[in-house]
């Protein structure tokens, strides 16, 4: 099992070029099973999810083609298969995004429950309010949601609760249903307008992607597309807070970061925006704030594990509250053998700042928290060792590379013979 080693100590400093969204492309590429045409996107991560998500589509009978390492063209034309149940794709929470786009086009769909990271409960209740609402019969019966329609037609749906992975499913499933459908308190976030822009492309009727109501007229056809992924905002936002911790100096080129910067701005970075890069200078002491994590275009909850990081080495105390998954704090207490001090009850993270972090052996529980550890090793005294990386594979490339590109000593590793050699090294 691979593992990153780490030595702590040096700033963070000089460019670092961000890939596509992992959120975004993820619903993209579902969604380009929809139509008979040839698709081509562009900026596409190469991650594991990505990655897992083509095969399942390869495996439905899709024709997918990588030109080049971040290309990739897809013909859905010859689909021969409506059940999805690869074992790999049990593994991540993006399978289900196949269940609207196969039903929107189909009107059938058999899709294997999802996975993902385990940070709490994420009902796929809303997904099946809407899936019904349009005319769908759902059911869960081996291991397996189930959908069948005889016609989609378009209804007003309203959102019990803000779910993005909802209102994507919705949003795929009415794009070809007869009518309109209205999609009210609906998520905001950049990927799911970045899916309702991919979905125009091809010729659907989407209007209001980005705000709380959208509204989709149905269209008998989707036709091919030429597209480029956004770029991604958590990978940016990790690399800026890597920047705050490391007292370094570090160049993004970013989207949709106005929360992340508010943050940085008050625990005591200075923030330079360009057009279309922004720099994150930390040269002053962090100080403490108070963080809630909200929906779009609130404070992001892929990011609350990197600022916690943050918020530990600040002057005071802080407050993090989660308002989205309740089971987002397992990271506390891996941080906490590094020598943070953190209470954690209920939804709520109480952050006494400390004047270090000492390196210890991590492992990362999910996603984002394995980045975060990263950040706490890439500042901490000593060596750390971070297992389970296999988390951190699934939404960010190369992050390795990219950071010792800025100065980071980092290595992946495989081994107890590959970490006394890293320690060796860099001793």
């Amino acid at each position: 099992m691979e593992q990153y080693a780490i030595k702590g100590g040096n700033p963070l400093v000089g460019e670092v070029e961000i890939g596509g969204a992992k959120n975004a492309a993820l619903p993209i590429l579902a969604a380009s099973v929809m139509t008979d045409e040839t698709v081509y996107i562009e900026n596409m991560p190469d991650v594991r999810d990505t990655n897992v998500l083509l095969s399942a589509m390869e495996n439905i009978g899709v024709i997918v083609k990588r030109t080049d390492r971040h290309k990739v063209t897809l013909n859905a034309s010859n689909i021969s298969e409506l059940v999805v149940e690869d074992e790999n794709i049990k593994k991540i929470r993006a399978s289900y995004y196949l269940i609207g786009a196969l039903l929107g086009k189909y009107k059938h769909a058999e899709v294997a429950l999802p996975g993902g990271c385990d940070i709490g409960c994420r009902a796929i209740d809303q997904h099946i309010k809407g899936f019904r609402a349009l005319g769908a019969d759902v059911k869960i019966e081996h291991g397996l949601i189930k959908t069948q329609a005889e016609h989609l037609r378009g209804s007003h749906i309203y959102m019990d609760v803000v779910s993005v992975g909802a209102t994507i499913n919705i949003m795929m499933a009415a794009v070809m249903a007869e009518g309109t459908t209205i999609i009210e308190n609906s998520a905001k976030e950049p990927h799911v307008v970045d899916l309702a822009n991919f979905l125009n492309s091809m010729g659907a009727n989407i209007k209001g992607a980005g705000t709380d109501v959208i509204r989709i007229k149905g269209v008998s056809h989707l036709h091919g597309t030429e597209y480029a992924v956004i770029p991604d905002q958590i990978e940016a936002g990790t690399f800026m807070f890597a920047a705050a911790v490391t007292k370094g100096d570090v160049t993004v080129i970013p989207k949709h970061l106005e929360s992340i910067t508010a943050k940085l701005l008050e625990i005591g970075c200075e923030v330079e925006e360009a057009d279309d890069c922004i720099r994150v200078v930390a040269s002053k002491p962090l100080q403490h704030t108070q963080v809630k994590t909200l929906p779009y275009p609130g404070f992001p909850t892929d990011m609350q594990p990197q600022i916690t990081v943050a918020l530990g080495l600040s002057k005071g105390t802080s407050i993090v509250t989660e308002s989205i998954f309740e089971n987002r704090f397992k990271y506390v207490d891996e941080l906490t053998r590094m020598g943070a001090n953190i209470k954690v009850e209920s939804n709520i993270a109480i952050i006494n700042g400390v004047t270090r972090y000492t390196g210890a052996r991590v492992n990362a529980p999910d996603l984002r928290a394995g980045a975060a550890l990263v950040i706490a090793g890439l500042v901490a005294e000593g060596i750390t060792v971070i297992d389970d990386i296999y988390f951190i594979e699934r939404g960010y490339e190369e992050f390795d590379q990219k950071l010792r590109g800025i100065g980071a000593q980092i290595e992946k590793v495989s081994d107890e013979k590959e970490i006394q050699k890293f320690i060796l090294k860099v001793s």
